[in-house]
């Protein structure tokens, strides 16, 4: 059983490597399964289709990601506070990734939904329910920045989809101009969203 779960794992994990260097439609399941190091199939054992894979590789890395996004913005800091540390960590994680392979990645929700939305509705329903989830998650931060009197916004849920698609989209210039300073833009771009102004620890900590 061991063996048969580190498959999936390799699978999986060549997947998405593969996914984010070059996309998902130019991938073929010997070419996964080459780079994975397993039999071609052992893909069929555990996934009916290149879909079913797209499918658990976007559950595996939101999972990783939600993670994340629960250690940040459900910390005991203030809600702005919470919401800088999630665009300083995007930002190192996009960092890191240009290191690490030369070129911004960008977000792999974001790269599929422009490559496949229009081509596989499961795949366009989960990644609606995945950006949904982030959103509810900002929306709780907003509303406590809300009651605090640290933002002013009509409507909590509408600013927290502003929030996520600002990221979103600058994540997604930061990937199509390969440069990381895109992202230099995201605090001040989500003050102006919530009619904010920066806490007073970031004040005097910048």
């Amino acid at each position: 059983m061991g063996r048969t779960s580190d498959a999936r794992a390799k699978i999986l994990d060549a997947a998405r490597s593969l996914i984010e260097l070059r996309g998902y439609s130019a991938l073929g399941v010997a070419e996964i399964c080459k780079t994975a190091g397993v039999p071609k199939g052992s893909f069929y054992y555990f996934f009916d289709s290149k879909e079913a894979l797209a499918l658990a590789v976007l559950d595996e890395q939101w999972s990783a990601q939600r993670g994340d996004w629960d250690r940040v913005l459900r910390s005991d800091q203030e809600p702005m506070s919470r919401l800088r540390q999630l665009f300083e960590e995007t930002a190192a994680a996009q960092r890191a990734g240009q290191e690490t392979c030369g070129t911004v990645s960008g977000c792999m929700f974001g790269n599929l939904t422009l490559e496949l939305s229009n081509q596989t509705e499961a795949v366009r329903r989960r990644l609606q329910e995945i950006f949904e989830a982030q959103v509810d998650m900002v929306e709780e931060v907003v509303a406590a920045a809300v009651e605090r009197g640290d933002a002013r916004v009509a409507d909590a849920r509408d600013a927290a989809r502003a929030v996520v698609a600002q990221l979103e989209g600058q994540v997604l210039f930061a990937k199509l101009y390969n440069s990381t300073a895109q992202l230099d833009v995201l605090w001040l771009n989500c003050l102006a969203l919530l009619g904010a102004q920066a806490p007073a620890a970031d004040v005097v900590g910048s």
